[in-house]
């Protein structure tokens, strides 16, 4: 089967290329095309079950397009071997599970399979990754527990370590911030934020939209499987955009610690 030229900005590592999204007989959206810029941290927003999850899935070669493709370094991501593609890419999914049983460490050990092979077996590589990844989620005095005795916000750290210990180039997280307090919340987004000045690239899907604002460096709004505006925070959102994508009356105002637009919901009482 001949490869679709690319149209969505090749020059990018990983974009999709007029791609529809489906699950069986559902359609998630038609003619998506996103390139994601290299070093960025790209945040997506939009209501529920407008198809972010989704173009993550599709991006990280969960999901194959109906139509379409997703083009990683140069090469439709379908054609390339699983392991390859780990080595490239970590993915958060929405909701991981874990083997029973299984602790802390073994699984965060799990995000280096993909550099491993017949002839290279576990490496002191390999133990400083997983090293380096529990420290930064914070998560070394877990290390023996069974990982199904740890709590919702715990067991997130885990996994977003698991991904870490990967170490690849480009990261894509499906709300990575699900089950964490506030203040594991922006603990982890700095941490995103830190990877992202190193050089990595990083896509999240995130819920809230002062944080999505806070810290993207280019931000997708999407809505009913179409990308309604997409660009720096400060240069797309607006009222009008959060009321057109959310359905929800605000005031944009600027951040007064990060100077990034915050929105301020006016609620039926306020309206």
């Amino acid at each position: 089967m001949e490869e679709l030229k690319s149209t969505a900005r090749p020059d990018y590592r990983l974009h999709a290329d007029a791609v529809t999204l489906r699950y069986e007989a559902r359609t998630i959206a038609t003619g998506l095309s996103l390139g994601i810029a290299d070093s960025s941290f790209t945040v997506i927003v939009g209501p529920n079950a407008c198809g972010k999850s989704t173009l993550l899935r599709a991006l990280s070669r969960l999901l194959t397009p109906a139509a379409g493709q997703v083009i990683l370094d140069g090469r439709q991501i379908g054609q390339r071997p699983a392991k390859e593609v780990a080595r490239r890419l970590g993915l958060l999914p929405q909701s991981a599970i874990a083997p029973d049983g299984i602790t802390v460490a073994d699984l965060v050990a799990r995000g280096r399979y993909p550099h491993q092979s017949f002839l290279r077996q576990w490496s002191k590589a390999d133990e400083t990754a997983v090293a380096a990844a529990m420290r930064a989620t914070r998560i070394e005095a877990l290390a023996a527990r069974p990982v199904d005795e740890l709590s919702g916000g715990q067991r997130q750290r885990v996994w977003i370590a698991m991904v870490l210990a990967q170490e690849t180039p480009i990261l894509l997280l499906d709300e990575p911030t699900t089950f964490l307090d506030i203040a594991h919340q922006i603990e982890l987004l700095d941490l995103l934020a830190e990877l992202n000045a190193q050089g990595r690239t990083v896509v999240a899907v995130l819920h809230d939209l002062n944080q999505a604002c806070r810290y993207a460096s280019h931000l997708v709004a999407m809505k009913d499987g179409a990308i309604i505006a997409e660009g720096s925070p400060a240069g797309i959102v607006t009222a009008e955009l959060v009321e057109k994508v959310f359905g929800l009356p605000c005031v944009v105002i600027p951040d007064p610690v990060a100077g990034a637009p915050l929105i301020v919901p006016k609620g039926r009482s306020h309206g």
